[in-house]
């Protein structure tokens, strides 16, 4: 029987997004304090030699977690349609995901209140929350360019309104998640944009 551990083993991207997966559940559950590399082999049912195989530092590891995690997000942005069906269709994906994945939710609560004291962390947010801003706003120009969308709207701004509503909706807060705050925050959205006609 040979360890995978061991020195000409290949790589096996199932047992690599298993470990990811299972670090994953660990953060919501337990928060990032929680986080031992020991119990997230034994969940896979794997060693820690072999985990260190796959993710040589802790921070490799929770890269591949917001990776897992960015990748719902990419989901939620349709790249077929007109720009305000992409748009009608990003929006309500995004409602949708901050209803439903409250594990996705305390994941990235757990890694952005983390981000200011991790320059690692805290520069890979700011990578995704430039793509993330970007993307939106291209959309709200192309929709404006079109006439689908009220054309005085600053693209630029709205974008950067949206997200850090989406943020608050999404970050841990004492009283919990508010699913009723979540469907009118996008109903604003949706008026705002001249879309919930």
């Amino acid at each position: 029987m040979t360890s995978e551990a061991g020195g000409g083993a290949e790589l096996k991207p199932d047992r690599r997004r298993a470990l990811v997966a299972a670090a994953y559940h660990r953060i919501a559950a337990d928060g990032f304090e929680g986080l031992r590399t020991r119990d997230i082999a034994a969940d896979v049912g794997v060693n820690i030699a072999t985990l260190h195989y796959y993710f040589p530092t802790k921070e490799a590891l929770i890269r591949s977690v917001i990776g897992l995690a960015m990748e719902r997000f990419v989901k939620t942005m349709p790249g077929e349609g007109s720009p305000v069906d992409q748009l009608r269709g990003h929006l309500r994906a995004l409602a949708q995901l901050i209803k439903e994945d409250h594990e996705l939710w305390a994941v990235l609560g757990e890694l952005v209140l983390r981000a200011p004291r991790d320059a690692e962390l805290e520069h890979i947010f700011r990578q995704t929350d430039g793509y993330w801003h970007r993307s939106l706003r291209d959309l709200i120009s192309r929709c404006v360019e079109q006439g689908a969308i009220e054309p005085g709207l600053n693209a630029d701004d709205l974008s950067a309104l949206m997200i850090v509503a989406i943020k608050g909706l999404s970050l841990p807060t004492v009283a919990g998640f508010e699913p009723d705050l979540t469907d009118q925050i996008f109903r604003q959205f949706e008026q705002l944009l001249g879309l919930s006609a």
